[in-house]
């Protein structure tokens, strides 16, 4: 059984862009040009290419002189979850302690640590 590639017909240059820096791309490389069985050049490639968000979830090495102690970073790091109503995105203990303040869904957790909660829409 063999895999066919598909094309979506929706997808823009700002989707792929997105899901680039979402997921984070790495390329490693090693090239060697050579003559007659001596090597005369030798390059080794080692990039990658993702929001600060993914390379920081993932362990990346950051450039130096990158400011790491600020409040946008913080919440960089901190848990995101979708919500499952409206998909947008939280962090994930808000999410799960208070529920989606978007559309009003409660989670289970929610619901039992706080009997009275009732969902706006």
């Amino acid at each position: 059984m063999s895999l066919e590639p598909t094309r979506e017909s929706s997808g823009s240059l700002a989707d792929v862009v997105d899901r680039i820096l979402d997921k984070g791309l790495v390329i490693n490389a090693d090239i060697a040009v050579s003559v007659a069985g001596v090597e005369l050049l030798g390059i080794r490639i080692r990039a990658a290419l993702a929001s600060f968000e993914t390379a920081a979830k993932y362990g990346l090495e950051f450039p130096s002189g990158t400011e790491l102690q600020t409040p946008a970073w913080d919440e960089a790091l901190s848990a995101k979850e979708h919500c499952p109503q409206c998909e947008k995105v939280l962090p994930a203990e808000e999410l799960i302690t208070t529920g989606c303040p978007w559309c009003g869904w409660i989670s289970a957790k929610a619901r039992q640590s706080n009997p009275g909660l009732t969902t706006s829409v």
